[in-house]
């Protein structure tokens, strides 16, 4: 049962990365890598635990985990972070921050 919730929200947070990204504004801020399988759980990471466990799996500056912890209050924004985190984006607005 858990094993389908977390396969949902996996594949969800995928097409709405997907979506998302091809129309963002963002990608001009930031520069998006490869998804990779260890991508894929860094975002599962930050869409189930908590936004910024996936940015530190891939290895980004502190600032940007904290920022990604500390904005993961919002639930929107944890949308964002596992998009971020799945694509191991570079980068991004306000410093490199988000």
């Amino acid at each position: 049962m858990v094993f389908k919730k977390l396969l949902s929200v996996v594949m969800v947070a995928t097409l709405i990365a997907t979506l998302v990204g091809s129309a963002s504004p963002a990608n001009a801020a930031g520069q998006r890598g490869e998804v990779r399988a260890r991508t894929v759980g860094a975002a599962a990471l930050s869409l189930l635990i908590w936004p910024g466990i996936g940015q530190a799996v891939n290895d980004q500056p502190g600032k940007k985990v904290g920022t990604h912890a500390v904005l993961g209050l919002f639930p929107p924004y944890r949308l964002f972070s596992g998009y971020d985190a799945l694509f191991d984006r570079q980068g991004g607005y306000v410093d490199g921050k988000i």
